[in-house]
Formats: C-alpha cells, structure tokens, sequence
C-alpha cells in the first residue's frame, strides 16, 4: 500500500478473495460513482481518505490476507493519511462483533448483504434502477455474471453459508439485461457465477432454470463465449448438458468441484454423492459434450482422512484425467459441523499430499497439452506481453487455468478476438501457437 498526498472526495475500494466479492465490489463503486463520487479501485498507489476493504473469509490464507489489510490501513489512519476506514464482505459478516473490538480503528463493519446500508454511512443514495448495471473491473472483453447468491448445502466443512445465506436465485430477465449491458460494453465472454450454479431457478420458479437462463444468454447479441463456474456434482440436472450441447455460445467446459473420491471422506464432508456416482457422471458428462474440459477442486487433510483414502484419491484423479484441478488444504472453521471433529492430520502431511495431487495433475496436464500440438483451436485473445499476444481456449478460465503465447505476428490483434490458432508446442500447463 502507498498513500500519497490528500484527497477527502475520493473513495479506494480494495477487492480480496473470489470472483463474486469482485462483482460486489463493482456493484458498489457503480453506486458510489453514481452518487457523484471519485473512487479507485485496488490502486497500487492512492491519495483517497476514504478505504473501503471488501474482505474474504473463506479459509485461514484468505482471513490472515483480509485481517492483514484491514491492519496496513487501520495504521494509515492512526498516521492521519486515512481519515475513515470501512470492512465489508466475508470476513465482516462472520466475524465484525469479535473484530470490532480487536480492531477498533474501523469505522464502520458491513457484511455480505449490506450494500444500502454502507451506502447509507458514506451518505450515497442506493440506486435500485441500477441493478444490472455496473462497472467492469476485469479485461473488458470477459466480465462475471453472478447469477444467485448463498447456498443450501450442507457439506460440514464450508462455512459460506454462513457468510453468503441461503440459496437465492436472480429473475431471469435481470440477469438478460446485465448480459445485454455487459455486452454493450464490450464483453464477449460471460462467466457464471455462484455459489451452486446447479440450484439456480429453485427458489423463484420451482424448478431448475440453468438451461433456460443459458439458452436466453446464448441470445444476447455480441457475448460469444458462456462459461460455468461451481456445479455441484450431486443431484446434477444433467438437462444442463443437452442446453451445452446445442448452444454454440456456451464453452465445453465444466467446473465440478468434487473435494474428494473416497466414500468415507465424502459421507463425512457431508457432500450427498458416492464415488461410483461422480464417476458415473463424469461418464455421462463426457459421452453428451465429448472434448468437454472438466475442472475440479480437491480438499485434502479433512479430518482422519487416512493414507488409504488419499491414495484413493490419488488412484481417482490418474483414473478420471482431469483437464484441470486445484487442491486445498483442510482447515477448520467456526460453527461448521466438521469443527468439532479432531483435526488430526497434520500441516505438514496436509501440505504434502496437496504437492502430490498437484505433481500427480502436473503429468496429465503435460501429456494432454502434448496431444494438442498440431491443432487448431479457436482463441480468445486476452493481452499482449511485448512482443507476442497470449489467449485462451475455450477449455480455459481467465485467471484459474492455462493460457496460449502466440508466435509473434503481424496481424491487427485486439484483447477479446477470437482467432484461429495452430499449436506448435506444449509446457505443463501452457500452450504455443499462430494464427492460421
């Protein structure tokens, strides 16, 4: 952080944590600005007297980086280059009566569900009519789209419920005008977001909308690519992939986080799914969308989960041959089923099997970059890095996943063409190639 100078109209806002705070935290500058406010957002230097820090609470890494950022500016205002200091998001839902007393520099705490009220204290109006509306903090070729917010599972290890609620769907057409509005504004790549994309629809309408959210995205004039993030494997409405497979719009690409093969670790994680039925969904997945890239999320160190269940685990992953995967380490949370159980897999071991998942992913991710060399793909383009363009395939998320560097070329690129690209090599996890 660098503070410079003083500027008491202006407003820096710094977003931590995950795709969904970065869409609050636009939603919230959008207002600001429209109550006639200067605002920054994660600016590497600032001269706003005015910090608003949109914290994340998910696991102990996030908390200390949130409580780390609230301390560097909560310092700041002790030195007079702040002059007010407001907490929102995760961490403030969770924890504000403990952190209020621990941190008293803080002026105000909001939580996850608070936009009018923090509106309200920097005295700005909240502008129902611009719902849908908001600022584009990402490349302005792709944006997120949040399309529910909470969760109603269960899984005894996630305590997101507890910071985000329960299930709650958007209307439809709230999410086709922001998809229109985004689109307007450049964006060619829309990516889902929720907490459990599968659920959307139940609560407004009785019934699973996925597909038909997607097939009214898929008409939004300009977006070219719809991506989605956060399906939940059990209970998966598989209707959702007869919409991929028709709707030229949407990416084979599916994030299933699965956190675990072992039906022990699945029965006490809470996550209402078998090993024999992942696998057979991966199956049914994989036969109605072929070439479909499939991203999981594994967590290890769960509770007593022995070395005969993390082999499991391993066997799992070498059998299925993701295209991508993340792994966490087991931490426990407050007011989670699985806090009460004895956490006795040490950090050490935790930390260890993660490395093993990921050199285990490392070798299938080479060897099916490899089996691409001599392809051709269509691209999305996301930046230049001197001399050369790098993109994307549709099999990759921004951010999250692997990227292609392109030979260098003459052709008039910009950030958000898709292009056809020939792949003349292969890393473990990037890809080489030109244009066609």
């Amino acid at each position: 952080m660098r503070l410079k100078g003083q500027k008491k109209n202006k407003i820096h806002v710094i977003t931590l944590g995950c795709s969904k705070n970065t869409v609050d935290s636009e939603n919230l500058i959008t207002q600001l600005k429209h109550n006639q406010f200067e605002v920054e957002h994660d600016a590497d230097q600032s001269d706003a007297k005015v910090i608003v820090v949109n914290t994340c609470g998910f696991i102990e890494r996030a908390k200390k980086e949130s409580i780390d950022t609230i301390l560097e500016y909560a310092e700041a205002k002790n030195e007079g280059r702040v002059d007010r200091l407001i907490v929102t998001g995760c961490l403030s839902q969770r924890y504000k009566d403990q952190l209020k007393t621990e941190i008293p520099e803080v002026d105000a705490w909001f939580g996850t569900m608070d936009l009018p009220a923090l509106l309200a204290n920097l005295q700005a109006d909240y502008k129902k009519e611009l719902l849908g509306e908001r600022m584009i903090s990402t490349p302005g070729h792709y944006a997120y789209l949040k399309i529910s917010e909470g969760c109603n599972r269960t899984c005894s290890f996630c305590a997101i419920p507890l910071m985000r609620g329960g299930h709650v769907s958007r209307p439809m057409e709230s999410l086709v005008h922001e998809a229109e509005f985004l689109a307007a504004r450049g964006v060619k790549e829309l990516i889902l977001i929720a907490q459990e994309l599968t659920y959307y629809g139940l609560d407004l309408y009785k019934k699973r909308k996925l597909p038909e959210l997607l097939a009214a995205l898929g008409q939004v004039e300009g977006i070219e690519w719809i991506r989605l993030h956060y399906a939940y494997p059990s209970k998966f409405p598989l209707e959702i992939l007869d919409e991929m497979a028709v709707n030229p719009k949407i990416c084979k690409y599916l994030d299933l986080p699965l956190q675990h093969a072992s039906d022990a670790v699945l029965k006490a994680m809470r996550r209402q799914i078998t090993k024999s039925e992942t696998i057979d969904l991966i199956g049914k997945i994989r036969d109605k969308i072929p070439g479909i890239a499939l991203r999981t999320t594994l967590l290890v160190g769960f509770p007593n989960e022995t070395e005969k269940e993390f082999d499991e685990l391993c066997d799992f992953i070498t059998a299925m041959q993701f295209d991508r995967l993340g792994v966490f380490t087991y931490s426990p949370e407050e007011d989670t089923e699985a806090y009460s159980l004895q956490d006795l897999v040490p950090e050490e071991i935790k930390t260890a099997r993660a490395d093993r998942i990921m050199e285990i992913q490392r070798d299938i991710s080479r060897m099916k970059n490899e089996s691409k060399i001599g392809r051709i793909l269509p691209v999305m383009i996301d930046r230049k890095e001197k001399k050369h363009w790098v993109g994307r395939s549709e099999a990759d998320s921004p951010e999250v996943d692997q990227e292609i560097h392109l030979a260098p070329t003459k052709e008039s690129l910009q950030p958000g063409n898709l292009v056809s690209i020939r792949i003349t090599g292969a890393e473990d996890y990037d890809l080489m190639g030109e244009i066609v």
